[in-house]
């Protein structure tokens, strides 16, 4: 009866996923939100591509793109829909500072919560009640390679989305060069893992950042702001969202 249970568990999460991620309309909106930081014919690393909704949109922007997804049940979904697309290369694992095997946390209920950063789970249920009835059930080895890696393998990327559930810090630790443009999660109760996120990048260059409130397809400001701003917002709660995602591009000298 709990084999069965959890099988229902699952087909439930996942079904409320392809809901939210594939759901009609949310395709225009993604584009209109990537079009000035993904060129047509650019690359771009999608971390933690999950059902494959933004590798998509930049599919539909004319880019092509690298999609790696941990957990395997999504990246037969990922196969299911890009696998035929020579533009889109597939990538079974995560990311880290360094190649490795790790334990990838996972929900029954919840699929896009899947997670590498143990101690992220007791910060965002002590930070944020909507992760307080979470339960991570299972605990599957995957392994781990670098963004660097992939850089040495595929090229520079023009665009980098990262969604890790709290791990987005390592994951950029594995980054040595800067690039044009990226995004990483931001989640209340755990701001200090995006503080970390930008220190990391402005040790790299110089960035101008930008947010993304939640689900929503829209930056937040009008302008951008640089490091010191974007870090007293964080600082300051990050005007209570739940969750979203911040974004930085590059500054060119001269």
């Amino acid at each position: 009866m709990s084999a069965l249970r959890g099988r229902l568990q699952r087909a439930g999460g996942l079904a409320r996923s392809l809901w939210i991620y594939r759901r009609p309309g949310r395709l225009s909106g993604l584009k209109t939100l990537y079009r000035p930081l993904v060129p047509a014919g650019g690359l771009v690393f999608d971390v933690g591509a999950h059902l494959g909704d933004r590798t998509r949109a930049f599919r539909k922007l004319g880019a092509r793109v690298v999609a790696v997804e941990p957990q395997p049940e999504l990246m037969r979904w990922l196969e299911r829909f890009h696998g035929s697309d020579p533009g889109v290369e597939l990538v079974a694992g995560a990311l880290g500072r360094s190649a490795g095997t790790a334990r990838l946390a996972t929900s029954r209920r919840h699929p896009s919560l899947a997670t590498l950063a143990s101690a992220w789970r007791d910060e965002v249920r002590a930070g944020h009640a909507g992760f307080a009835q979470v339960r991570w059930d299972d605990e599957i080895a995957v392994p781990v390679t670098t963004l660097d890696a992939l850089i040495h393998r595929y090229g520079r990327p023009d665009f980098i989305k990262i969604d890790t559930e709290g791990h987005e810090p390592e994951v950029l630790a594995g980054l040595s060069q800067p690039v044009p443009a990226l995004s990483f999660e931001f989640v209340r109760g755990t701001l200090e893992r995006s503080l970390q996120c930008i220190q990391r990048l402005e040790r790299l260059a110089d960035f101008e950042y930008n947010a993304v409130a939640g689900e929503q397809r829209r930056l937040r400001w009008p302008q951008w702001h640089n490091a010191t701003d974007a870090m007293d917002w964080l600082n300051a709660g990050a005007d209570n969202l739940a969750s979203g995602d911040v974004y930085a591009r590059r500054l060119l000298s001269g």
